[in-house]
């Protein structure tokens, strides 16, 4: 994913960041990282008052197998599927995502 076409996504944020990190992209907005870009996947910060809807609206938690073979779980989601066609929706998601960001800090 192209960093003018993850800038758009967030627009209605305002400006983003985007950074380099661990073979990603890291997407911050007013130094608050709310998404990552992880192999040309977009996936969206959540917490525990957040994670719960994307669950629900059929959004995948972001997940890896550890080096001590133990499955690792990190606050980040795919984005819903209602959303991927809906720029109004998307933004819906992308707020949820800023919104838990800052209460991370």
């Amino acid at each position: 994913m192209d960093n003018d076409h993850i800038e758009e996504i967030f627009t209605a944020l305002g400006p983003v960041t985007i950074r380099r990190m661990f073979g990603g992209k890291g997407v911050y907005c007013d130094g608050h990282i709310l998404a990552v870009v992880y192999k040309g996947e977009l996936l969206l910060k959540a917490d525990e008052e957040t994670a719960p809807l994307f669950a629900d609206a059929g959004a995948v938690q972001w997940a890896y197998l550890s080096k001590t073979g133990k499955t690792a779980h990190m606050p980040y989601w795919s984005i819903p599927d209602e959303a991927l066609d809906d720029p109004d929706e998307m933004t819906v998601w992308a707020r949820r995502a800023y919104e838990a960001a800052l209460r991370a800090k």
